[in-house]
C-alpha cells in the first residue's frame, strides 16, 4: 500500500535497496583492495595515486555511513537513493580523474549506478542524474585539458561525449524498465489483494455452510475443518493440524473403508450411539486417491426434514388442484339433494339417506375449504393489541357465535397491560380451532367442563404467553408428535388440518404454538408472542 507518497512504488521494497548498498560496498572495497595491494597491472590511481587513495577511503566511509542509515531506515528510501547516486557520481568522477581520465574506463561504473538508482526510484530521476553525470565527465575532461594536469588525447572528448550519450541511453532504458516494473508491481499488488479477498470470502462461505467439510491430506492430517463439521461431530477435541486416526478413529475407519471400496458405503454414520445420524460423502482431490480427501457431512434429520417439506409443498399444490376439481361436482350433488328433499314427503328412510348425503357433502366441503384456505393463505396484517382485552373479547364473541354459556371459560392474564403484535383475524382463527377442539374432545367424564385461558409474563420465558387448557383426558402420548401434521386425526369426521393450519398461521405472525406435555390435567396449548411491548 502507498503511504502519503513518501516512498514511491519502485522503492517500497527495502530489500532491493539493501542489494544496491551491498553492490556499492563491494565496489568500494574491490577498488581499494586492488589499489593498495597492487593486484595485477591496473590503471587505478595511475595519474594521481594520492588523490585516488584519499578519494577511495572517503568513498568507502560514505558507503559505510549509507549502510548505517539504511539499517535505521532514515531518511526515506528515495532520499537515500538520491544521496547514494550523488556520492557515486562525484566519487567515481574523482577516481576516474586520478586514474587518467575517460580513457581509464571507470566512467562505465557511473552508468551502472544510474541504472540501478533509476530502477529503485521508479525512473523519475533517471534523466536528471544522467545529465549530472555527463556534466561531471565533461567537466573533468575540460579541467584536465585546461590546466594540463596530464597529457590528454583530443580523442578523449569523443569518448567523453559517447559516455554522456550512453548515460542518457541507459537512463531512458532504466526509465522504461522502471515504468514497466511499476505497472507490474501495481498489478501484482492488485492481484494479491484480490486473491486475499477471495480467500477471505471462500473461508467465510466454507465456515458458514450448512454442510460440514473436512479436508485431509495424504498423511490423514486435518487441513480444513469448518464449524458445521465440528458441531455435527459433537464438538470433538480436534483441530486443524491434528491426525484424524488419533482423534476420530471411527470416522477414519469410514474413510479407510471408502478408499478400499468403489461405493460410498457410509450413508448413515453415528460417532457415538444415541447421537445424531450423519450422512457422509467422500471426494478424492486427485485421480489416484493418494492425495487429499474431501469429506462432506450432512445432518440426516435435516435432510429428511427438507425432503418432508418438499413433499408437503407438492402435496399442498396437488390437493389444492384436486379440491378445485371436486368442488363443482360436490356443489351439484348438494344442490340435487336439496331439490330431492323438497320432493319427498313422509318417507323417513329416504329422508335418512338424504341426510347422509347432506352431512357427508358438508364434511367434504369443510375439507375443501380448509385445503383452499391453506393454499391461499394471505400475509399477516400485524398490529399491537392488548392481550388481556383481546382475550376477553374473543371469549365473548366465541360463546355468542356458538350460543355457549361463558361460565366454563376462565381468563387470567397478568399483567393486563401487555400488547402483542399479531394479525387479529388470524389469531382469532387459531384460538377458535383450539377452543373448538377443547369443547369437542376435552370434555371430562362426570365433571364440569371448563377451559382456562391464562398467561402474561412469568419467570420461565422472557416473552408473553397465552395458554389454552381444558380439564379433559388429554392427548395420548403416542399421538403428541403427530398432532400438528396435516391430515392427522383420530376423529371419524375430522379433517386433520385444524392444528396444522393453526401452527402455519402462528408462524406467519412469529408466534410459537406448542403442546405442553407436562400439563397437570387435560390438553394445554401455549402461544408464545415474540413481538410485544408493555403498556408504558
Amino acid at each position: 500500500m502507498l503511504t502519503h507518497g513518501v516512498d514511491r512504488v519502485g522503492i517500497t521494497n527495502w530489500r532491493t535497496l539493501y542489494m544496491f548498498m551491498a553492490y556499492r560496498l563491494v565496489l568500494a572495497l574491490s577498488m581499494g583492495f586492488a589499489f593498495f595491494f597492487r593486484i595485477n597491472p591496473t590503471p587505478l590511481g595511475s595519474a594521481f595515486p594520492k588523490i585516488f587513495a584519499i578519494t577511495i577511503v572517503i568513498y568507502l566511509g560514505l558507503v559505510l555511513s549509507s549502510v548505517v542509515l539504511l539499517v535505521w531506515k532514515t531518511p526515506s528510501a528515495e532520499q537515500q537513493v538520491q544521496i547514494a547516486l550523488c556520492i557515486d557520481i562525484v566519487a567515481i568522477t574523482m577516481l576516474m580523474h586520478a586514474s587518467g581520465g575517460v580513457a581509464s574506463g571507470l566512467g562505465l561504473l557511473i552508468a551502472i549506478s544510474i541504472t540501478l538508482g533509476s530502477l529503485l526510484t521508479g525512473g523519475h530521476l533517471a534523466i536528471p542524474f544522467a545529465a549530472l553525470s555527463s556534466l561531471a565527465v565533461l567537466g573533468e575532461q575540460l579541467y584536465a585539458e585546461s590546466f594540463g594536469v596530464f597529457l590528454a588525447d583530443p580523442a578523449t572528448y569523443t569518448q567523453a561525449g559517447l559516455l554522456g550519450v550512453m548515460f542518457f541511453a541507459v537512463a531512458m532504458l532504466a526509465y522504461g524498465l522502471a515504468r514497466q516494473l511499476r505497472d507490474t508491481e501495481k498489478l501484482a499488488q492488485q492481484r494479491g489483494l484480490d486473491l486475499a479477498n477471495m480467500a477471505q470470502v471462500n473461508e467465510y462461505i466454507i465456515q458458514h455452510m450448512n454442510t460440514g467439510i473436512i479436508v485431509l491430506d495424504k498423511n490423514w492430517t486435518v487441513r480444513l475443518l469448518n464449524d458445521t463439521a465440528w458441531y455435527l461431530l459433537g464438538t470433538p477435541r480436534v483441530k486443524v493440524g491434528d491426525n484424524l486416526k488419533w482423534h476420530l478413529p471411527d470416522l477414519a475407519h469410514q474413510v479407510f473403508t471408502w478408499l478400499h471400496s468403489s461405493a460410498n458405503i457410509a450413508e448413515n454414520f453415528q460417532l457415538r450411539p444415541g447421537e445424531r445420524e450423519i450422512r457422509l460423502q467422500f471426494v478424492s482431490l486427485d485421480k489416484d486417491q493418494r492425495g487429499g480427501i474431501l469429506i462432506f457431512l450432512e445432518d440426516r434429520a435435516r435432510l429428511l426434514e427438507q425432503a418432508q417439506q418438499i413433499k408437503l409443498a407438492s402435496l399442498g399444490r396437488l390437493t389444492a388442484s384436486i379440491a378445485h376439481e371436486i368442488r363443482n361436482p360436490l356443489g351439484a350433488i348438494s344442490h340435487a339433494g336439496q331439490l330431492l328433499a323438497e320432493s319427498i314427503v313422509g318417507d323417513e328412510s329416504d329422508r335418512r339417506l338424504l341426510e347422509i348425503i347432506r352431512g357427508n357433502s358438508q364434511r367434504v366441503n369443510d375439507v375443501i375449504e380448509a385445503i383452499l384456505q391453506l393454499s391461499r393463505r394471505s400475509r399477516a396484517h400485524s398490529e399491537y393489541v392488548n392481550l388481556y382485552a383481546w382475550t376477553v373479547q374473543f371469549v365473548q364473541e366465541f360463546c355468542s357465535s356458538r350460543m355457549l354459556d361463558p361460565n366454563p371459560f376462565k381468563i387470567h392474564i397478568k399483567p393486563s397491560d401487555i400488547f402483542v403484535q399479531t394479525d387479529v383475524n388470524q389469531l382469532n382463527q387459531v384460538l377458535e380451532n383450539i377452543c373448538d377442539n377443547a369443547l369437542r374432545y376435552g370434555k371430562p367424564y362426570n365433571k364440569a367442563h371448563h377451559i382456562s385461558l391464562f398467561g402474561g409474563i412469568n419467570a420461565e420465558v422472557p416473552w408473553p404467553t397465552l395458554e389454552i387448557c381444558d380439564n379433559g383426558s388429554g392427548i395420548p402420548a403416542e399421538h403428541i408428535r403427530q398432532i400438528f401434521e396435516p391430515f392427522f386425526t383420530t376423529a371419524v369426521k375430522g379433517t386433520g388440518l385444524g392444528l396444522y393450519i393453526a401452527r402455519e398461521l402462528c408462524e406467519i405472525n412469529q408466534i410459537d404454538l406448542e403442546y405442553i406435555k407436562d400439563a397437570k390435567q387435560g390438553s394445554c396449548f401455549r402461544l408464545s408472542f415474540h413481538n410485544w411491548r408493555d403498556g408504558q
